[in-house]
């Protein structure tokens, strides 16, 4: 019932594994596979290693976390040779590259390099804690979005090209719209929000090394419930939802507000791996309990009531 084709993708489910969190060698994206996502999204990396920020780079809050990593990555060289390690997997389980960069020739460079060995990618051109002195401030602009997807379509023809998207815009169906008639295939709603602050309150220093972080996990989910639902009624192209899945129920919201795909990142603190063997399975009783054949009839169900 939950079986999909989505961007020329045959899919078990829909649940994927967010970039972020697991995705940073091969034998944890394998054990997230076995666990059983539908897909893999690869943490971010791009042209050159980048260590990221110092520790501490997490902190809990109430309802998720706020974390600054600052897209540490090993670089091209060494992503590519995970990625051929997951050449294994990719037959069931699809692959799709997390990529960043500051510039139209990087992100097209990074495509180039590595589109043999995965299934698509997804242009992060939204993480709210850059290190390298860029990130949102590239999806936060709606012609410097276009430029990035138009670039990378005109280098990389055969390989789905998705785009993830900030929440902190004024309107996320601007940027959605720019990606879209620049070549994107889908779109990722949303990013983590932000950025946010904790401060030590018995020496009032802030926590985070960085001091300022992307907010994520259960309490953003409303927000990107908004964005997903007010994306679908703009474009005509697959919206992947994230922002706080935790159950099935979870799940439904999204489907129904849109989303045909969704990713699953700091849920896995709470629940472990296993939700998404918990989730499909949850799901598929629902759908079978109130008479639906399969998943996709009621993706954007909540548009047409």
């Amino acid at each position: 019932m939950l079986e999909q084709e989505i961007l020329g993708i045959k899919l078990s489910n829909p649940l994927f594994l967010a970039a972020g969190i697991l995705g940073t060698t091969a034998s944890s994206m394998k054990m997230v596979a076995r666990a059983g996502a539908g897909g893999i999204v690869t943490k971010s990396f791009s042209i050159e290693a980048n260590d990221g920020y110092d520790n501490p780079t997490i902190v809990k809050i109430e309802g998720g976390v706020i974390n600054s990593v600052g897209l540490a990555s090993p670089g091209v060289e060494a992503k590519k040779e995970e990625l051929k390690d997951l050449n294994e997997i990719r037959d069931k389980t699809p692959v799709i590259a997390s990529i960043y960069g500051d510039s139209e020739e990087v992100f097209s460079d990074v495509a180039n390099q590595t589109k043999d060995y995965v299934d698509a990618f997804e242009l992060n051109v939204s993480c709210p804690h850059a290190k390298c002195g860029f990130g949102s401030n590239i999806g936060e602009n709606p012609e410097l979005t276009h430029d990035i997807v138009s670039s990378v379509k005109d280098n990389i023809k055969d390989v789905p090209i998705i785009v993830k998207l900030t929440p902190n815009v004024t309107d996320i169906t601007e940027i959605a719209k720019a990606a879209e008639d620049a070549g994107a295939d889908a779109l990722t709603l949303i990013n983590s929000v932000g950025p946010g602050l904790r401060i030590d309150y018995k020496t009032a220093i802030p926590i985070l090394n960085n001091v300022f972080g992307g907010i994520a996990g259960p309490m953003i989910k409303p927000i990107a419930l908004k964005c997903v639902y007010k994306t679908y009624e703009a474009v005509d192209i697959p919206l992947f939802g994230v922002g706080g899945i935790r159950t099935y129920k979870d799940a439904l919201e999204f489907l129904y507000a849109g989303a045909s795909l969704l990713q699953i990142g700091t849920s896995i603190m709470y629940e472990g791996p296993e939700i998404f063997k918990n989730i499909t399975h949850d799901l598929s009783n629902f759908l079978e309990e109130n008479g639906y054949k399969n998943v996709e009839e009621i993706i954007g169900l909540s548009h047409n009531l």
